[in-house]
């Protein structure tokens, strides 16, 4: 199997564009060298990948038919990613919040309707 429709039957990318798109880009390997999205998988491949800041390693133990269910795609795959990875993107989304709280900033699209409604509503009032 190919390993952008196996990355993608495995449930790492939501399409198999953005599987050849991380390929052109390098971020795939598959046995340590450089897979274009053509490059065939097969079971005990070892692939490493980058997405979201974190980098993954996984090892083929099976190939799938087609496009698995979420519960189906630990028989697959075997995860090896180290858990440092995790607690480091955790950290990082907490160093983020710390220089601009949630909700802080320019308004959203939501925030600019409740505004206008509120203003209009006053408005209203005077007319009366």
């Amino acid at each position: 199997m190919r390993i952008d429709k196996f990355l993608w039957c495995v449930r790492y990318y939501k399409t198999r564009n953005m599987v050849t798109e991380a390929c052109k880009k390098n971020h795939i390997t598959v046995n340590g060298q450089v897979a274009k999205a053509s490059k065939e998988v097969f079971a005990g491949d070892k692939i490493t990948f980058r997405r979201d800041q974190i980098t993954y390693m996984i090892s083929v133990l099976d190939i799938p038919d087609n496009r698995v269910g979420a519960k189906l795609v630990d028989v697959y795959r075997k995860d090896e990613t180290p858990q440092e990875s995790f607690a480091h993107l955790e950290l990082l989304k907490l160093s983020k919040e710390h220089y601009r709280k949630t909700g802080t900033g320019r308004p959203t699209k939501k925030d600019r309707r409740d505004l206008e409604d509120f203003g209009t509503d006053i408005h209203e009032d005077e007319t009366e």
